[in-house]
This record gives structure tokens, sequence and C-alpha cells, in this order.
């Protein structure tokens, strides 16, 4: 079955749909203008994107008024497959049963059962419940249903994971990043800050079933880049209990954005010092190259 035609309207109202969210974040303003005015252009744009897109490509989308290389791109997504994972990720309204359902062989009555019996959240624990025997040990499922959902994953997974995380958490190989003796430097700026009551609180949608202002915000301009810090509000920093020592922090300059999380670490030359995952060898150089021969003291949130 093929992906159902997109119109301008369309992609207008997804990014649109972003710029809210971003704005709801406390997103960088620049940021949340960027999605709303590609949303106008589009909108009132007298020739179909979708076409201009199969005949020119994401270049020519980009020569669009206000239509950047990462919107182009996330414009480029919505079209082929009819999803945007930057709104999906922002709207954290896909809930771990409706994702489960969407690999081939798994219906949502056995996507409940997953979920409820294993605890799967993420496509990528399916694949390893896949591959280490769990899975089969669910009813309905048998080790030619489990064989399917591992070829099917391995497809969806394995063919644009290794760059698509590289681009999200990095930044462009060859391109621009900050350095990480500025990501470390707002990474303590925004520690310290937090724990002394100087940030603006907001409400996270995500496991905050009270709806408190509890997630702390700092955003930056430094060096040329625009930086957000809050400290991470995710399902696995929950289990960890980490949700005070990791930082994620969302990086643009120009046509580049991506993000990376900074963490305390625990064990091998870096332990107890901070870290910016990932990069955890230009780490190591900055702090020989501080010649600090102390680990920082951890935070006292985490």
């Amino acid at each position: 079955m093929g992906v159902e035609w997109k119109s301008n309207i369309d992609i207008a109202d997804a990014l649109e749909r972003v710029a809210d969210l971003l704005d709801t974040q406390d997103a960088m303003p620049f940021r949340v203008a960027a999605y709303r005015k590609a949303a106008a252009t589009i909108a009132q744009q007298p020739e179909s994107v979708a076409e201009l897109l199969a005949t020119q490509g994401e270049p020519g989308v980009r020569k669009l008024p206000g239509v950047g290389k990462s919107i182009a791109s996330s414009v480029a997504e919505f079209v082929r497959t009819g999803r945007m994972e930057l709104l999906e990720r922002l709207e954290g309204e896909v809930s771990p049963e409706g994702l489960l359902a969407s690999v081939p062989g798994i219906g949502p009555e056995l996507a409940k059962r997953i979920h409820a019996e294993l605890g799967i959240t993420t496509l990528e624990a399916l694949e390893l419940a896949a591959h280490d025997g769990r899975l089969e040990r669910v009813e309905g499922f048998g080790p030619r249903r489990a064989e399917q959902v591992r070829e099917v994953l391995a497809a969806r997974l394995g063919r644009n994971r290794r760059e698509r995380e590289r681009v999200r958490t990095h930044g462009p190989e060859d391109g621009p990043r900050p350095s990480v003796a500025l990501l470390l430097r707002v990474d303590a700026d925004y520690r310290r800050r937090a724990e002394a009551g100087e940030l603006r609180l907001i409400a996270p949608k995500r496991f905050n079933p009270s709806g408190e202002a509890w997630l702390p915000v700092l955003r930056e301009q430094v060096e040329g880049w625009n930086l957000r810090a809050l400290f991470s509000n995710t399902a696995l920093a929950h289990q960890q209990k980490t949700t005070h020592d990791w930082v994620v922090l969302y990086f643009d300059q120009d046509d580049v954005e991506g993000q990376c999380t900074v963490v305390t670490a625990h064990g091998g030359p870096l332990d107890g010092r901070r870290v910016v995952r990932g990069r955890e060898s230009e780490c190591l150089a900055h702090y020989h190259g501080q010649g600090r021969a102390e680990p920082e003291a951890p935070h006292a949130g985490a």
C-alpha cells in the first residue's frame, strides 16, 4: 500500500503543529518562528511541494523561502512516509501499544500483551526480546512469528539507524558542532542554576500525571550556538533514577541542529566526571588538557 498523497496544506499543518509544540516546550523563539515561516510558505505555494520533492529532491524544497535543511528533511520524511519523527516525538501521543502494533505480524491485542507482560515500549527493546527468546514466551507468538519480527525490525531499524543516530545526537560528522568544552560548560551552568532555583520550570507532558512544573530549562547563546538544556525526562532516565543527572543539550546554528546527552561517568578513566555521550575520547582529551587530577564532584541532585 502506498503512502497517502500529502497536500501543501497537510505539510503546512504538520509544521504548524511542530511550531506549537516547540513553543509550549520553551524552545528557542527563532526555531519556533522558522517552522511557522516554513508552514506559511508551503501553505501559500502554488506548486505541489510533493511534486517538487519528486522532481528536484530536497534541494528543490530548500529553495523555498524560509525552508532550511532540517525542515526540508522533515518535509521529505512526511511526504515519503506519512510520518514526521520530530512531530511524533514532540506530541508523545504514540502509545507503546500503538508503536508495537505498527510492526507487521503484531496486532493491537498482541501488542497490549507484549507491553503488559514484557514491559516493552520501544522497537529496540522489541528487537532484543525477539532475539533473546522472551517474545516467544508471550501467548500468540511462536518461532515463525518471532522470526518474522526479527526480519522486519532488522530492516526497519538497521537500515538507517547509525546515520540517524549520528546526525541527531552529534550533528553532521564533517560539519560544525559545539566543542565538548562548550557543552560541558553549559551543562555545569545548567545544573548549578537549576539547583539554585534560578531557572524557569516547565511541566513536561511525559511521566508527569500531576502536571507539575518541575523541569528547569536553560536557554543560552554562546559562541554562535543557540543552546537549550534540560534534565532528561525519558523512560530510561526514570528507570535509572538519573532524571537529575542526565542533561540533554539541544544545539542549533544556521542549518545545523542536533542534540547530545551529558552524564556522570561510572567506571573507566572518566569515572566521576561529566561526559558527553558518544564523544568520550574528546572528553578525555579535554580533561587531560586541563591537567585535572580529580573528577568533578557529583551534582547534589544526582
